[in-house]
């Protein structure tokens, strides 16, 4: 692939991608629930991520809104671009907005992937994410869910969010892990699993790179914040996101200037 990739190239989940990434949390109403304020403008931005700017790593889940963002990258995206990856997460249930509720059970998992199937419309959940780990359920059930949807070629790849080594390496016994979402930014520093994935070889996608934007304001600056998180490792692709087609040009602008096309 390109050079000129945003950040440089990563292979997550079989697909050669952009290091720099897009989350479409920001893309629904306050609370992370419901629709946007301006729906034409939420495919917009989604637009311009991958046609524009070339970003081919889009990261969703159908907890935001719930639902409400798969609908939209559908809108927006399909049929997708071969080169594009689609991630999406599930194992999160939404009783309410700003309310988020582990929810691991095997019935409920694969309701979910069902559901984000149908609105993705897609045949394959290329990357799939458990997106917490439920501590009422076992987890060899919720990743053996996983991993018998992905026997039945329904999900591709299996990831995991939010999770401490120890987390991560009871995951690893139970599945191939393809790719880990923690949050690590120039406020929250640390983060060993970013190392145990170095080791592994595993990609380690950081979310809430820009810590909702003080990460940017106060110190180093979009430009310096992301440049630090790339500098962390080839392994390392932070998936900023954002609701706006400037401050989409602007995280865009900041990797170009950090030397990160």
């Amino acid at each position: 692939m390109s050079s000129t990739m945003l950040g440089g190239s990563i292979e997550i989940a079989g697909k050669t991608v952009s290091r720099l990434g897009f989350g479409t949390m920001r893309l629904t109403g306050p609370g992370t629930w419901g629709d946007p304020d301006d729906r034409d403008r939420a495919l917009a931005v989604l637009r311009q991520a991958v046609h524009t700017h070339g970003i081919s790593h889009i990261d969703t889940a159908d907890a935001y809104g719930p639902h409400t963002v798969e609908h939209l990258v559908k809108g927006a995206l399909y049929p997708y671009p071969d080169h594009v990856l689609i991630a999406t997460k599930v194992g999160f249930a939404r009783p309410a907005p700003n309310m988020w509720a582990p929810h691991g059970h095997p019935v409920y998992l694969r309701s979910c992937v069902e559901a984000s199937l149908r609105r993705l419309k897609v045949e394959r959940l290329e990357l799939c994410y458990l997106h917490r780990i439920d501590p009422e359920v076992a987890l060899a059930d919720q990743l053996g869910t996983l991993a018998a949807l992905r026997d039945e070629g329904k999900i591709g790849h299996i990831g995991i969010s939010k999770v401490t080594p120890e987390n991560f390496r009871r995951a690893q016994k139970e599945v191939p892990i393809a790719a880990v979402q923690n949050v690590l930014n120039v406020n929250d520093r640390y983060d060993p699993v970013l190392e145990l994935c170095h080791d592994e070889e595993i990609p380690y996608v950081p979310y809430r790179p820009l810590d909702a934007g003080t990460a940017a304001a106060s110190g180093p600056g979009v430009t310096g914040a992301l440049s630090w998180l790339l500098a962390r490792g080839p392994h390392v692709a932070p998936i900023p996101g954002t609701s706006s087609p400037e401050h989409l040009n602007d995280i865009v602008r900041a990797v170009a200037e950090g030397g990160g096309t």
